[in-house]
């Protein structure tokens, strides 16, 4: 690919009419960042590609159709799937425009019309399963588009680097017994949901596919670059992936209300310039971003600023109107040793 070629992004307003007044993921996350992004003039200068709604064929190489069905009726209901995870009039809609933004975003890397992109789409997706949705996600955004590419584009590889503080274990259970995926994990442990041991290597075919990398809370910047550095370039590099796909959670942040990691926002942006330095490496800059948590309104919206500054080289300024972590960070060796030993990386 030429360097000349455009970042691609999607974003469709019926994403925010899935909303619950009082819970965290709500549509002013979305809303703000989009501002946020007007204001900036970014727009101009990337290639906006449409959010066409996912197919019952694409979600169904990831979900079941009882979960499409179970989703389907809680809209009808405007019910919750489980405490935490709403699902409004309009939310199984906004699920598959968030999905198949996503496949488009894709599919514009795939065909050579941009070099890489960012899905600013919602529902998140990481933590539906296969079966159910849970942790805020009705649709496993990643999943569907990992699959896409593969089913649709003949990818043989696919790398999921997965950096929200929260596990994702639907991501991880899509795959967890399939070589031809690999799935990369940062993530507090222990904290919801409660999976992410460094000992989930995956199963069968899929051994060593699973890679996950459990935290201890307050972990900041140096311990995350460590992790791609020590355990994440050297296993993508012995994949060898043809398509980098990220799990883009602003949660791990030290101001972050829902969580308890130390991470900045340059600390952000370093690991987006690991992650474009690895796309060129290994698979001529094919890389996506799709959103994922990220509960502080101005760092997600300043996180998402700076990737998409970072993704289409218009600039290398760093906005951040939150400065460093005011506390000590700290170490996590013995994690990254436990990481490195189960994956023969020491």
């Amino acid at each position: 690919m030429t360097a000349t070629l455009p970042t691609a992004y999607c974003y469709d307003p019926f994403n925010l009419r899935h909303h619950l007044d009082g819970h965290p993921e709500n549509r002013q996350r979305l809303a703000g960042a989009w501002r946020l992004l007007e204001e900036d003039g970014i727009l101009s200068s990337l290639l906006a590609v449409p959010s066409l709604p996912a197919s019952d064929e694409q979600l169904l190489r990831v979900h079941t159709r009882r979960h499409l069905e179970n989703v389907a009726r809680a809209a009808a209901l405007e019910a919750h799937l489980d405490a935490d995870t709403y699902v409004a009039r309009d939310s199984e809609q906004a699920a598959r425009l968030a999905a198949g933004g996503l496949c488009q975003v894709v599919d514009a890397v795939l065909t050579g019309r941009a070099r890489n992109g960012f899905a600013l789409v919602r529902p998140p997706g990481h933590h539906a399963t296969p079966d159910r949705g849970m942790g805020f996600c009705l649709y496993n955004n990643v999943a569907v588009a990992a699959r896409f590419a593969q089913a649709e584009h003949g990818v043989a590889r696919v790398l999921i680097v997965d950096f929200d503080v929260h596990h994702g274990n639907g991501t991880q259970d899509a795959f967890y017994s399939d070589p031809t995926v690999l799935v990369f994990n940062t993530h507090q442990y222990p904290f919801y949901p409660g999976t992410g041991h460094w000992r989930e290597i995956g199963h069968g075919p899929g051994a060593g596919a699973t890679v996950n990398v459990p935290f201890p809370a307050g972990v900041g910047d140096e311990g995350y670059a460590e992790a791609f550095d020590q355990v994440l370039l050297p296993i993508a590099r012995r994949f060898g992936p043809e398509l980098i796909l990220v799990s883009a959670g602003f949660d791990a942040h030290w101001n972050d209300p829902l969580a308890g990691m130390q991470l900045t926002i340059p600390g952000y942006a370093d690991l987006v310039e690991r992650l474009m330095a690895l796309a060129d490496e290994t698979c001529d800059g094919r890389l996506v971003f799709t959103l994922e948590g990220g509960y502080h309104l101005q760092v997600l919206a300043h996180c998402i600023l700076n990737t998409l500054r970072q993704l289409s080289g218009v600039s290398d300024a760093i906005s951040d109107p939150l400065g460093p972590c005011p506390w000590p960070s700290r170490r996590a060796d013995d994690v990254l040793a436990h990481v490195r030993r189960a994956h023969g990386l020491s």
